[in-house]
């Protein structure tokens, strides 16, 4: 049972990265957009954890290191439009 949950949701964290790279060459999402980033961060932390689970250490690293920089984006896009608000309410 936990290996069938694994992979599934390895295949739900592999779905989320195609679609956000789908749609990002077809022009329909850019990829510092809050809707692609979510996609990229929950895809990559879902693939980190099960390359945790099998032990695949590279592959960790490498979910890891996508999953926080789409972190990363996210809260710099946060964080500019909490100045912009800012600034318009002033």
């Amino acid at each position: 049972m936990t290996e069938l949950l694994s992979e599934g949701m390895a295949y739900i964290g592999m779905l989320c990265i195609l679609l956000a790279f789908t749609l990002e060459t077809r022009d329909v999402l850019h990829s510092k957009q809050p809707v692609y980033l979510v996609l990229m961060a929950l895809g990559s932390g879902l693939l980190g954890i099960r390359a945790y689970l099998i032990s695949e250490w590279a592959f960790l690293v490498l979910e890891l290191v996508w999953c926080l920089a789409a972190v990363a984006a996210l809260l710099t896009i946060q964080k500019s439009a909490d100045v912009s608000n800012l600034d318009a309410s002033s």
